[in-house]
């Protein structure tokens, strides 16, 4: 990969723009910020809840790419709105659980004392994404759903659950590590059973829409690259190489 062009060689018209969930907001700017510093091509990606990203991608807002959960991609593949040759695994992300900062932790350590941890919490917030998506199903399966309805909070697109644990809105919360473990005033809790786990897989293409198709091509290559691997693990993620080949991926609507 060049390192000749300085960053500034590369205008904001130049610049390759993409889309994304906020589960991947933070990987996505340091590595587009390492991308320009290395290659001098700007890239510009703005990060919203899931939902409302592929709302907009299927809109043809002019996109160059969209880095989304995998099924999501999978579906804008589908449709027309995203190139099927051009696209690649980015990352996974697991699940995590969040109290306040200085809270007890509760004991976690099996799917039985989890669900009673969820019971005896005076308030549990959950995302709109796909750990949400998973969390309402282990509700439903532990047959508590009646019972925490009035104490449950789904948190606006965009809004991270670990903020709603910070400001004790809820004593819990569930969210992708990758978005709980940079926010001030909480404890992420990694160690979750492994039969509540969930592994997302986030991938990406280049859209219909795209106008620096070239330049998007080459950011979605840099970012499945073996050289980014550190930075996923910084920020809560891990290359999908990385993980167990039976992972399972989200089906839920981000």
């Amino acid at each position: 990969m060049s390192t000749e062009a300085p960053a500034s060689a590369c205008t904001d018209a130049q610049a390759a723009r993409g889309i994304s969930s906020m589960a991947t907001k933070a990987l996505l700017a340091a590595l587009a910020s390492r991308y320009d510093e290395r290659c001098g091509q700007r890239v510009q990606v703005e990060s919203v809840g899931g939902v409302d990203a592929a709302r907009r991608v299927r809109a043809a807002e002019a996109f160059d790419f969209a880095v989304l959960a995998a099924d999501v991609i999978d579906q804008l593949i589908v449709s027309g709105h995203v190139d099927a040759h051009s696209r690649i695994d980015v990352a996974r992300s697991s699940l995590a659980l969040a109290v306040r900062a200085g809270a007890p932790v509760p004991d976690v350590t099996t799917e039985a004392a989890l669900r009673e941890a969820v019971l005896c919490a005076r308030g549990v917030g959950y995302s709109t994404g796909p750990s949400g998506a998973h969390v309402i199903r282990l509700f439903e399966r532990w047959g508590i759903a009646a019972a925490i309805a009035p104490s449950a909070v789904q948190a606006p697109p965009g809004v991270p659950v670990g903020m709603l644990v910070a400001r004790g809105e809820v004593e819990l919360g569930f969210q992708q590590r990758s978005e709980l473990i940079d926010l001030p005033g909480i404890t992420c809790l990694t160690s979750l059973p492994p039969e509540v786990q969930l592994d997302t897989v986030f991938s990406a293409g280049v859209c219909r829409t795209a106008r620096q198709r070239d330049a998007a091509s080459a950011f979605l290559a840099f970012l499945a690259s073996p050289e980014t691997g550190a930075d996923k693990v910084r920020h809560g993620m891990a290359s999908v190489q990385a993980g167990p080949a039976a992972a399972r991926r989200n089906r839920g609507p981000m």
